[in-house]
């Protein structure tokens, strides 16, 4: 019965040549602990939503990802869109998979620790955590509503960890990831022009990006938690060319908000009402519409989540 079973969607790492390899182990070891468990292989990131959905919509009570952070995120988006027969959300999990796992690391899981990860799921140890709520207003008229678990990333801010997965996979070193990522941003759009109103403040400014983390943000947002109901707010002014490298450098060594420039907020919600045509993204998935507007708030402790 799917209520006594984990709903396990496997998502490959996109770009690696050891997708079976790696997820034999993973069944292997699920099977070794006696794990009662029903799977499925997504073809891509993009179907994990409506498998997430159609587990949900099943009544599975516990739904794992064994995949990244945009994985997780159209999981998220799937579970909150769907109605459970059960009338609660399923618990949800992780097995890191993916580039970044920035949520996954922020719950001390690391890809290359499998067994020790599927070691603590086993004993269902969970804690209630935040939900963001995403809504957009794109050009053609049409109305959005998505989620989100760890941050939403605007302008610059939005490719940067996108590049950082590029010559993470081509590299692999940290350094000479660091500094290939800084290379490539030199061909990017740096300034866009930001108006938003949170907490009765209203805001006009340009800015090379914003985040707006419930999580650490991929660095940006430190401070932040998944479960204290508030939402904290990075803005990175245009910097001086050298400065990039150095704020890279800072943003991949975890001493972000220690770089000039840097202004930050803590909030329940946010709504911005130009954007400037800066790229948009949410827990590394990058948003292909042409969003005019969005109104970014947070749902405390909205789902429960499987922590070591």
């Amino acid at each position: 019965m799917p209520a006594n079973s984990w709903g396990i969607i496997y998502c490959p790492k996109e770009g690696s040549a050891h997708t079976q390899k790696r997820w034999k182990k993973i069944r292997q070891y699920l099977e070794e602990k006696g794990v009662n468990f029903d799977y499925v292989q997504s073809e891509g990131a993009g179907s994990v939503e409506r498998l997430a959905a159609m587990m949900t919509r099943t009544g599975y009570a516990t739904i794992i990802i064994v995949g990244g952070d945009s994985a997780l995120n159209h999981a998220i988006c799937g579970i909150m869109s769907t109605a459970s027969p059960t009338g609660k959300h399923p618990v949800l999990g992780v097995i890191p998979n993916g580039f970044g796992n920035d949520f996954a690391k922020f719950w001390g899981m690391h890809t290359d620790d499998y067994k020790n990860t599927i070691d603590a799921l086993i004993f269902q140890h969970t804690r209630k955590v935040d939900v963001g709520t995403i809504q957009i207003a794109d050009a053609d008229g049409q109305n959005k509503l998505l989620y989100f678990l760890d941050c939403v990333n605007l302008g610059v801010a939005s490719s940067i960890t996108n590049l950082k997965r590029k010559t993470s996979n081509w590299f692999g070193f940290k350094t000479i990831s660091y500094f290939f990522s800084a290379l490539l941003l030199l061909f990017q759009r740096m300034n866009f022009r930001y108006v938003f109103d949170m907490s009765g403040e209203h805001i006009e400014q340009s800015a090379m990006s914003i985040c707006i983390g419930s999580a650490h943000g991929y660095g940006q947002t430190p401070s932040a938690v998944p479960y204290n109901g508030l939402l904290d707010i990075t803005l990175v002014s245009k910097p001086a060319i050298f400065q990039i490298f150095h704020g890279l450098w800072l943003l991949f060594t975890g001493r972000f908000l220690s770089h000039r420039g840097v202004k930050v907020w803590r909030t329940r919600h946010v709504e911005f009402t130009k954007l400037g045509h800066a790229p948009l993204s949410f827990d590394g998935r990058t948003y292909h519409g042409h969003a005019q507007s969005i109104n970014i708030g947070i749902m405390p402790e909205e789902i429960e989540f499987l922590i070591p």
